[in-house]
Parts: structure tokens; sequence; C-alpha cells
């Protein structure tokens, strides 16, 4: 059994590997990580996981020419109902479309556009684009066993200039607060996004790696 990190070119990949196999580890789960593009390793994959850096566009441009990876994705994930974590960028082109450079149609798999900070922000705030640094969560709901010992001390590390405007709010878990309030962490069914890095957020971000690792 193995959890998959989907390796497109595009992912901070070797920080979220380590930051998984850590929590593997010190947890003493019976569970290998991997890192791969194979479309039959994701048929095969236990959990699946899209980090994202860059922008919406080109993240998106990569995944299409990947030969069947969106038919692949969509059969694993939609059809099929398997676990999936999106980080970053690999959480906004869950989106319907995205703004950043161009209009570009994400992966329709939670309705809601990404778009410009800047665009919301107050500019009186003085707020500086990108977002860039550490945020506490606020949380939406308490119920989740993703949120297993994260309090109002855990702090997340943030850096982006787009942010996911979510159709249905039901779908956000958490907001963090930069002027405006932004999904921090969303979710429809098997489907989680992270608009923080928890593979650069210390102990907290190993917590919820954790937690979702855990997750039925």
């Amino acid at each position: 059994m193995f959890v998959l990190i989907i390796d497109y070119g595009s992912g901070n990949i070797k920080s979220v590997y380590n930051s998984v196999k850590k929590v593997l580890n010190d947890y003493d789960m019976s569970i290998e990580v991997k890192v791969s593009d194979n479309l039959l390793e994701i048929k095969n994959a236990f959990k699946i996981i899209l980090p994202g850096v860059g922008s919406f566009n080109q993240c998106m441009d990569r995944i299409n020419k990947t030969k069947d990876l969106v038919g692949t994705l969509n059969d694993q994930i939609i059809t099929k109902k398997k676990p999936f974590l999106g980080i970053c960028v690999g959480m906004q082109i869950l989106a319907d479309y995205g703004y950043e450079n161009i209009k570009t149609k994400g992966l329709s798999w939670i309705n809601g556009e990404v778009k410009s900070m800047k665009n919301f922000t107050d500019n009186s705030q003085n707020l500086k684009i990108p977002h860039m640094g550490w945020n506490n969560l606020s949380v939406n709901n308490k119920t989740i066993n993703l949120l297993h010992n994260i309090n109002d001390e855990d702090q997340f590390y943030f850096v982006h200039s787009y942010f996911f405007d979510v159709r249905n709010k039901k779908n956000i878990i958490c907001n963090t607060k930069y002027g405006i309030d932004i999904p921090a962490i969303i979710n429809d069914d098997n489907i989680f996004g992270f608009q923080f890095h928890p593979e650069k957020s210390g102990s907290s971000g190993l917590k919820i790696l954790y937690n979702w690792l855990k997750l039925s």
C-alpha cells in the first residue's frame, strides 16, 4: 500500500515527499510513499497527492500534456473516490477556472474560480501581494477528523497571489484572514485541498498531514 505524489513537473516534490515520509516513519504507519507520473501507479495508489508551485495556467498545461492523466485522475478520484489532496496550486486547479495570466479551465472538481487577491484586498491596509507568511486557521467545520489536535496556536505557511473563490461555502473547512477571508482548506467528499504548504509548516504541517493520511 502506498501514497503517490504525482510528479507532473510542477511542485515542491522533494519537500512534500520528505514530510510525508517523516510522518509515516514517525507514526510507524505501514504505508510507503512514491513519486511518479506513471498511470498504472496512480491506479494502484492508496491515496494521491498533487503538489503545485507556479501559476494556474502552467500547472494545467503540464497536466493536460501528460497523456491520459486527466482521464485517469477523473476515474480514480471522481468515479472511484480515491482519497486526494491538492496543495497550493494543486488545490487551486480543482476549480472551474483560473485567471492567472490567462483564463484557464481547471479540473472542475470543486466549483469556483481562482482570482487575483489584488482585486479584493483593501489597499488602505497596505497588504503585500503575494500573501507570504504564517497564518492560523479560522475553522468552519470543527467535526472533521482532519483537524484533530489542531488549535489556535497552530500556524501554517502561505505563499500565493491568487485565491480560490469557492462557490459553495459548505466546501470550505477553514479560512485564513489576509484582508479577506481566504479558503485555506476545502473539501468535497474524498477530495481535500490545502492553500498553505504543510511541508513548510513545521510541526503543525506534519500534524495535519498525519490526520489526512489517517482519514479513511
